[in-house]
Order: structure tokens, then sequence, then C-alpha cells
């Protein structure tokens, strides 16, 4: 009981640094994120902080709660949006359910390698950004996840294996892969995953190197099949009202650290892949390239599903799809 009296008190705190009125021109801004604090996202977000709070001086000071301590990753955007906190970062295909547009870069096998989700980003971008200000919300910065693999508890040589197990599910594309796979998708957050697998709620997940090694997959899987089926990203965004509150000076530092951060974090997400992956190597997970068959069956999901995105995303889907390939 008073943990969550702590815990709704900071919440409440929060929430009195970003409401209208005076309260907008306080200067202490909490950051609820998602992943842990050894997490790269995280790491680039701290660096973030550190250089706004630095430019911006007595403008604005930002303080990073990680690890879904202050909010729960469901909750950031709404938080964000409502002004209970003024910042905060997520998974950008969360968000697919409100809009198909938040899901371009979570669709399987469409951009498999750095440079294709690059220039996915670059045409999804003004869409996303069109999407959030209708919501009060802007956005500062995107950096992907290393490309999304393949865990299993055993070794797998085609899609046909994994039916009937229970699979992480953490956004509509993974939902729609375990249906298209004939598994079962269950909604697990990444801190989660540890105690999902080891008390046998979930028995495979489709997920970054990183992740991987952020909840010790060695402990309770044993294979890791090099996908390369997406590269998901994460978004910081800001209250469009907060935000405009702030002085010029403050707003500069801010959109100036945020373009930093998100060429810094494209590069770290690069350098993190090798890393991750070979740490998972070196704690006895076998980590291996996907069967011919593997290949062949999940390339078939991703172009069913790709073709599914297209017409739930209707005109702006399919304008995009094209900006992207061409």
């Amino acid at each position: 009981m008073e943990t969550a009296m702590k815990h709704l008190s900071t919440i409440t705190l929060a929430a009195t640094l970003v409401l209208p009125g005076a309260a907008l021109a306080q200067t202490a801004w909490d950051m609820p994120t998602p992943y842990a604090e050894g997490n790269f996202h995280e790491k680039n977000i701290a660096t973030f902080i550190e250089e706004v709070n630095g430019a911006a001086g007595d403008a604005v000071q930002i303080t990073q709660h990680p690890n879904q301590s202050l909010i729960k990753h469901p909750d950031i955007k709404n938080s964000v949006r409502d002004g209970i906190v003024p910042i905060g970062e997520l998974l950008v295909s969360r968000l697919e359910n409100e809009n198909p547009i938040y899901g371009a870069d979570s669709v399987p096998f469409l951009a498999t390698s750095y440079d294709e989700a690059k220039k996915l980003y670059d045409a999804q971008k003004p869409m996303m950004e069109e999407v959030l200000a209708k919501d009060g919300l802007k956005l500062l910065f995107s950096v992907p996840w290393p490309p999304q693999g393949l865990y299993t508890k055993q070794a797998v040589d085609s899609v046909a294996e994994l039916g009937g197990k229970s699979f992480r599910a953490y956004n509509t594309s993974t939902e729609a892969i375990a249906n298209e796979a004939g598994m079962v998708p269950t909604q697990i957050e990444a801190s989660d995953v540890p105690t999902a697998f080891s008390t046998g709620r979930v028995e495979a997940m489709m997920t970054s190197p990183s992740t991987g090694v952020d909840t010790k997959a060695w402990d309770f899987l044993s294979n890791y099949y090099v996908l390369n089926a997406w590269l998901p990203r994460n978004m910081v965004i800001v209250n469009q009202a907060a935000f405009d509150a702030l002085s010029p000076e403050a707003q500069t530092a801010i959109t100036e650290a945020a373009a930093a951060a998100e060429t810094r974090g494209w590069e770290a997400s690069v350098a993190e892949t090798e890393a991750a992956t070979k740490t998972l190597s070196e704690n006895g997970i076998a980590v291996e390239e996907p069967s011919e068959q593997m290949k062949a069956d999940f390339q078939k999901i991703g172009e069913t599903l790709t073709e599914s995105w297209k017409q739930s995303a209707g005109e702006p889907g399919a304008a995009l799809i094209e900006a992207y390939r061409n």
C-alpha cells in the first residue's frame, strides 16, 4: 500500500509540472521510458537528457525514469498526451491499433536492413508527425531496434514446427505473425519476458538480440534464428503545449539534442546488433541462420501481412509503400 501511494504521489507530482497555467512554467520534467537502464536506447536517452539539461540551464531539467518505473509502457503515450508527464519514450508500433501508419516499421520482411529501415522511416515520418499532431504531440526522434529474430526453446526448421506454441506478442504485427503461423499470441512486455518463459506462459518470441541480452534469454531459451524480419523503432514524443511553453532557447536545446540523439541512436543500434548477437552466443544460445524452409515460410507470411497492412492503412499506406519503394 505504501509503495502504491508513493507511486501515485510521483505521478501526481509529474502531472502538476505540465498542466496548463502556472504549472507549465515549472522546469522539472519527468520522462518515463519502458526499458532497462543499461539498454542502448536508454543510454542514448540519458545522453540526450544530459545535453538538454546542460544547454537549457534553468529553463528545463529532465529526469529519466527507466524500466516502466514511473508509468507502464502501454500508458506512456496517453500520459504525455494528457499532460500527466511532458515527455516520454515508447515503441512506435504499439500505437498501430490507433492508426495503421504507426505500424509501418513493423510490417514483417518489408524492410530488413538498416538502409531499408531508414528509407522506410523517411517515408513514414511526415505521416507519423501529422497523426501525432492531432493528439497534441510532437515527435522528437526515433531510433530502431536491431533486426528481429526468432527465439525458441528447441531447434526448429520450419514454421509448421511452431504450430500450437504460445508466442510472445507486443504489437499488432507480432500478433498477426503468431496467427499466420498457427501459434497462440500472448501479450508480454519486455520486462516480463523472463517470468513468462520460466512459468510456461510463452514458448517462443520474435525480438531483437538486445532484448535477448536484456532478459538473459540463455536462462530459459536455447536457439536464436537470425531472420532480420523487421527493425521496429522507438520514438520520443513531447506534449506540444508543454514544449510551446518553454523559452525559445530551451526549445532549441531540445530539438538540437533530439537531432543528435537520432543520429547517435541509429549508429548505436548497428553496433548493438553485433555486440548483442555475440553476447547471446557467448552465453550458450545457438545463433543460427534459419533453414531455407523457414525463410520461405516466413517470407510468405511477410507478403501476406504486407498486403494486409496496405489494405488496413488505405490510401496513406499505399502512398507510404510507394514512397519507400521508389
